[in-house]
């Protein structure tokens, strides 16, 4: 007999992801869960967002690593709450932890909150937070090729971000082979080429997440 050691766990998750999602439908608020690989560009990107989007929305962050605090005092001396989750190890968020880390904010105060989570292209893809999309964030310098080895993450992603795009001369980044790729294994996701640190091309991203949010508000 085959016994499959994670159901359980998964199962266990996704219900406590249900949970977390009915919260956040309660208070109409908009939880996009924001995936990478180490260095791909997640805090500048969410800095970049919190700039754009502050005036419009109330924003709060929820910040995954394996240690350290370092991304979370950048978001706070935004401006802006930030609730650190320590994983000690473990590659991904999960709806647990979430779900403690939404105890520490203050809801009823929030239009959106963004889950910066754990530096990896693989284990995040499995598992539901809550919330009501998943956008990836692919780095130039990465290369084109990423989608044909990690398909899972860019086929859960409703958003795909191409990030440090002021890169590209210095790197052997082919741009249509990789749409066509993205396109070829989830044609519904949206694609934004930009460049956080330089603030170019984020105006289609913001305006797209903030279309989100009053979509969310309006469903709620």
């Amino acid at each position: 007999m085959k016994v499959e050691l994670n159901k359980p766990i998964l199962d266990l998750n996704n219900r406590l992801a249900h949970e977390n999602r009915e919260r956040m439908r309660a208070q109409s608020i908009y939880m996009l869960d924001l995936l990478a690989s180490p260095g791909a560009g997640k805090t500048s990107l969410i800095l970049a967002t919190i700039a754009a989007l502050k005036t419009s929305y109330r924003i709060a962050v929820i910040e995954g690593d394996i240690a350290s605090d370092v991304d979370a005092v950048k978001i706070r001396e935004a401006g802006i709450p930030a609730v650190q989750i320590n994983t000690g190890g473990a590659c991904h968020l999960e709806a647990a932890m979430i779900a403690r880390a939404l105890e520490a904010l203050d809801l009823a105060a929030l239009d959106l909150i963004i889950i910066e989570n754990v530096g990896n292209l693989v284990c995040p893809t499995d598992f539901d937070l809550g919330e009501d999309a998943k956008a990836m964030i692919l780095s130039v310098p990465e290369g084109h090729d990423k989608p044909l080895k990690y398909p899972g993450v860019f086929q859960v992603a409703r958003a795909v971000v191409l990030n440090k795009r002021d890169t590209l001369p210095y790197f052997d980044f082919d741009e249509t082979a990789f749409a066509q790729s993205l396109a070829e294994l989830n044609p519904h996701a949206v694609l934004f080429p930009l460049s956080a640190t330089e603030h170019t091309g984020l105006e289609a991203w913001t305006q797209w997440l903030a279309s989100q949010i009053e979509e969310k508000k309006l469903c709620s």
